[in-house]
């Protein structure tokens, strides 16, 4: 069997780190099966889907690395999902409902004075055909219920029935279908809930793993009976843990917290969002990988938390700083040259200052200084500059090397007395504008002498 997973964002929004987390996660579970990933979007609230977040969420994988095998949008499925319903209709599982919201809520709130469990009371199921057709022509459209098996002859006298399934994440799961309402699969005004539009396409699509977040726990109890009434086998179930705020706070596409596209355009690399993404809220060690491949090694479905995680962007930073330590120059070449470090001098340059970046943008504020001369930011104390003019006159002959620098303040200790941060600061100061950064050592050969020597206050 072909392992089909699939991510399912709804494009009202930009996608944030917790969706990350579940399209990472099913892309790393198929990938590592030689199966398929399918990129489904939920587009089926017509009003609030976008087209600029169908286009940034393709965006925002693309920069993960992750190629969907196949891409759907449900807006193009609508005849499908209405085949099922004409189905279900006519099992008698799918039945017209026709009170308003406010008529709900006085319901539920007499079932809790009751001490009774809040769940729709079937009340429509009790129309005559006469009284239905009474209630349209007074200019009421239904909204439809899928009726839950959760009785044997009477579906006004539920009782206990448990939905049971393994989770790949959870372990054994229970859910009882007489604590539920039978959920809504169409609106009054002929659209989709999520619940059908979902099932239905897992089945032609042939999706056989599900992975997503414990909120829908409840939801895939009432979804398997579904896949049941439509005669298909349910897929396995995997319901990971939420990721939220260092605050506590649930994140959301509708408030942009933590968005992809955010933190791509704030110089984050993708693995290190990545890393973070999957590893917060496991048993593992997070730590950073350079690659989803290393990742894929490293996550384990079975190791996630079953309580909530807190994504704090504080480790974001320690694991992006950490993978910009090592990268190699070919990893950095193009985005360097984009941003006009270029020429026999961009190697050396990236390998003298990588050490001391927290992201690969902030390289541009270090390639102005070596090549035309030190920053703005801080100069040498006044009473520092007969110092450094000798210290420049003791500048040792010939072509500067990886050593000069440990001559040169070898020669100046010895002729000057001064040691330690009282000879460092000042030429730091005076060669780069900038009390902390690269080694000197690497900094020099690519400074040159016309230039150290022009730096010379």
């Amino acid at each position: 069997m072909t392992i089909i997973t699939r991510f399912a964002p709804s494009p009202t929004g930009y996608i944030h780190i917790g969706n990350a987390r579940t399209a990472l996660a099913n892309w790393l579970y198929a990938k590592r099966r030689d199966g398929k990933f399918i990129l489904r979007l939920d587009d089926t609230d017509v009003e609030r889907s976008k087209r600029e977040y169908a286009d940034a969420i393709v965006r925002d994988l693309e920069w993960f690395g992750i190629a969907p095998d196949a891409m759907y949008r449900q807006s193009d499925r609508f005849a499908i999902y209405q085949e099922a319903a004409e189905r279900l209709k006519t099992a008698g599982v799918l039945y017209a409902c026709y009170e308003t919201a406010d008529e709900l809520e006085r319901r539920r709130r007499l079932r809790l004075a009751r001490k009774l469990p809040p769940v729709y009371g079937r009340e429509s199921l009790k129309l005559t055909a006469v009284e239905r057709a009474k209630l349209e022509a007074e200019g009421k459209k239904p909204h439809w219920r899928f009726l839950l098996p959760n009785f044997k002859n009477d579906p006004f006298s539920p009782e206990r029935t448990e939905v049971h399934w393994d989770d790949l994440v959870r372990g054994r799961q229970t859910v009882d279908l007489a604590s539920l309402s039978d959920p809504v699969l169409i609106r009054e005004d002929g659209t989709w809930l999520y619940t059908m539009p979902s099932v239905v396409d897992d089945i032609e699509l042939g999706v056989t793993h599900v992975i997503r977040g414990e909120d829908h726990v409840t939801n895939t109890g009432a979804q398997i009976t579904l896949f049941n009434a439509l005669g298909a086998e349910p897929p396995v179930f995997g319901h990971h843990n939420l990721l939220t705020t260092i605050s506590g706070e649930g994140l959301s596409k509708r408030t942009g917290s933590l968005s992809i596209g955010s933190l791509a355009r704030a110089g984050y690399e993708p693995e290190a969002v990545a890393s973070l993404a999957l590893l917060t809220g496991t048993s593992d060690n997070v730590e950073a990988f350079g690659s989803l491949a290393e990742i894929g090694k490293h996550f384990d479905l079975a190791h996630v938390s079953k309580s909530a995680a807190k994504f704090d962007p504080a480790e974001l930073e320690t694991l992006n700083r950490s993978l910009v330590h090592h990268m190699p120059f070919g990893a950095v070449e193009l985005r360097l040259k984009r941003a006009g470090i270029d020429g026999q001098l961009a190697e050396p340059f990236w390998l003298a200052v990588r050490a001391n970046l927290g992201k690969v943008v902030e390289a541009s504020d270090w390639w102005p200084i070596v090549t035309e001369g030190p920053a703005s930011d801080e100069k040498p104390d006044a009473a520092d500059l007969p110092f450094l003019d000798q210290a420049f006159e003791l500048l040792p002959e010939g072509p500067i090397h990886a050593e000069t620098w440990k001559q040169w303040t070898a020669l100046i200790k010895a002729e000057t007395g001064r040691a330690g941060k009282a000879l460092f600061m000042p030429l730091r100061l005076a060669l780069t504008g900038r009390s902390h950064g690269p080694e000197l050592a690497q900094l020099l050969p690519l400074i040159g002498r016309e230039g150290i020597l022009a730096r010379r206050p």
